[in-house]
């Protein structure tokens, strides 16, 4: 399994199929090959209400809504009192994708919104990627940004680690 996360970061937008949501200047984009078939992986990613259990530093997780509509609303314990509070704006299962923005966020970014996508690789494996676009808030460009890419890595460490053969 190539358990490698590969960084992808540019100062360009990313298209992110959150119509109407407005992208930020910043992007992050990680992406990781796992050794299960993409319909495999969806079971776990695909459930938008489902981060406290492949992303550390997510304790629990509520949502409101209906978890494949856009609307649905997340709210991520992190423990000491901080919470992610995020919504969904576009969710395919078909394409095994979906968007979400903050909604409120101890991050420092703001006009957050970030996009996870499935797709197949060869013999069998599924190739995840997790991007956003973002604009710093309260921080330097560069430390916004290595926020945002500091979680996507825990994420997608995981990932791996949940689907190591």
């Amino acid at each position: 399994m190539n358990q490698v996360v590969r960084n992808y970061v540019g100062a360009a937008s990313l298209m992110l199929a959150a119509g109407g949501v407005a992208a930020g200047n910043l992007s992050v984009a990680r992406e990781v090959t796992v050794d299960r078939a993409p319909a495999t992986v969806w079971k776990l990613l695909g459930e938008f209400n489902a981060l406290d259990v492949w992303l550390p530093p997510v304790l629990s997780s509520t949502f409101t809504g209906d978890a494949t509509r856009p609307g649905a609303v997340r709210v991520l314990d992190l423990g000491n009192n901080a919470t992610v509070t995020e919504q969904l704006v576009a969710y395919s299962s078909a394409e095994r994708s979906y968007s979400y923005t903050f909604l409120d966020s101890p991050l420092p970014v703001k006009n957050y919104v970030a996009t996870i996508e499935l797709s197949a690789a060869a013999d069998g494996k599924t190739v995840i990627r997790w991007r956003s676009t973002f604009d710093a808030a309260g921080a330097a460009d560069a430390k916004a940004t290595e926020a945002v890419q500091g979680i996507y890595d825990a994420g997608l460490t995981k990932i791996a680690s949940i689907f190591r053969k």
